[in-house]
């Protein structure tokens, strides 16, 4: 059929042309909205899963909603061995415009947007010279004593304080949204921690918003030990049945196509019902099929089409970043576990390597900081990927 109809195109990875199966995240965070305009204390929100699982779709969906409310919005993406200042400054810096639109006291705009510049301009180092230090674009004069000490968990709870301030003066709040919130540096996620505390205390109207691989909850927890007070934990899992079935039907009739049953089950079967998956199958069936309506016969040549773009774009990548100590280890999870996507024990690892476990942690450690696996529990090793087990299992060295 016409490749410029596919509703399914540009290709996975895309905002999904129908958001399936997160009604219920999607309306929790209507009611988080709601209680933070009247002026009631909520926490902030952690969405958490594997990759490919559409996280940062809902995350962009979520910033939609609250950017629709009126509210001020900015969202980030962490990276390992990051400082936090310099992508929250720019964060927030967006957040303080959307207010400043409907705010009427134009110097106490200012006023937050120098104390934000103060809390920026910390990222330097001391000793930087004029020419090397950042400037972060920020048009106010920066403050003095106020965000400004070098201590991130101090200049944290003092900005966003100032921040959620200006939130409250024009009846609205701001969300900071947090991408692979895993990736945060120790000090900065105990300074967010410590600052989402203070802002539930206070009841101020600012909500973070953060997305990340299965294991962050235990790293939130072992920054502070009160976290799982101060955030609703939402799994986000791959897709039911029924809820797959709408992300592919509901494109394709409004493209007014048709697609038997029996493609639908080929579908589900390939994709596992992970929202990545479904596109990417989604697409290549629809480029294969000669006429209306997709049949499972379509789906089934498509099929080594969408491997193909998926073992280049999803999985190659992640292993090309791999060395080759740390590919040994990925092979040997995925021959334990089949290719199934099951936790391994360490300790398995080590007996299958015929190695000691404390020869094997360094590659073990490097692939959880890349974001290749993840412990769920202690001894325990899981991909982040779905479906990688398998990858490595039919790739040819």
């Amino acid at each position: 059929m016409d490749p410029v109809r596919n509703p399914f195109a540009p290709g996975a990875g895309q905002r999904p042309p129908e958001l399936a199966g997160r009604e219920r995240e999607l309306q929790a965070f209507e009611v988080v909205l709601e209680r933070v305009a009247r002026g009631r204390p909520e926490r902030s929100l952690v969405l958490t899963g594997l990759r490919g699982v559409g996280k940062t779709v809902l995350l962009g969906e979520l910033r939609s909603m609250a950017i629709r409310r009126g509210w001020g919005t900015g969202k980030i993406e962490a990276r390992p061995d990051a400082d936090l200042r310099r992508p929250l400054s720019a964060a927030l810096h967006r957040a303080v415009r959307d207010l400043a639109v409907r705010h009427r006291a134009p110097d106490q705009v200012e006023q937050v947007l120098g104390v934000l510049k103060a809390f920026a301009l910390r990222a330097n180092a001391d000793n930087a010279r004029l020419r090397d230090r950042w400037q972060p674009g920020i048009d106010a004069p920066a403050a003095q004593g106020r965000a400004d000490s070098g201590d991130i968990e101090i200049d944290l709870v003092e900005l966003f304080t100032d921040v959620a301030e200006l939130a409250k003066d024009v009846g609205t709040g701001v969300a900071l949204l947090i991408d692979e919130m895993q990736d945060v540096e120790p000090d900065d996620i105990s300074a967010l921690c410590a600052a989402c505390h203070e802002l539930s205390q206070s009841g101020a109207p600012l909500v973070v918003v953060g997305a990340g691989l299965p294991h962050l909850p235990a790293v939130l927890s072992a920054s502070k030990s009160y976290s799982e007070r101060l955030f609703r934990y939402a799994r986000i899992d791959r897709l039911d049945r029924t809820d797959a079935d709408l992300a592919v039907g509901a494109p394709v009739g409004r493209e007014e196509v048709g697609i038997t049953e029996a493609a639908m089950d080929a579908l589900y079967e390939q994709s596992g019902g992970y929202p990545y998956f479904i596109q990417a199958y989604g697409k290549a069936a629809w480029d294969a099929a000669p006429k209306d309506p997709i049949t499972d016969e379509d789906v089934r040549v498509a099929a080594p089409e969408a491997e193909a773009e998926l073992a280049v774009g999803f999985f190659g990548a992640r292993y090309e970043r791999a060395t080759p100590a740390e590919r040994e280890y990925l092979r040997s999870m995925a021959e334990l576990t089949a290719g199934r996507d099951d936790g391994v024990q360490t300790a398995d690892v080590a007996v299958y390597l015929s190695r000691k476990p404390s020869s094997l942690s360094p590659a073990r450690d490097s692939l959880i900081k890349k974001g290749l696996v993840y412990s769920g529990e202690r001894g325990q090793i899981a991909f982040t990927v779905p479906h990688f087990g398998h990858f490595l299992r039919t790739r040819g060295e």
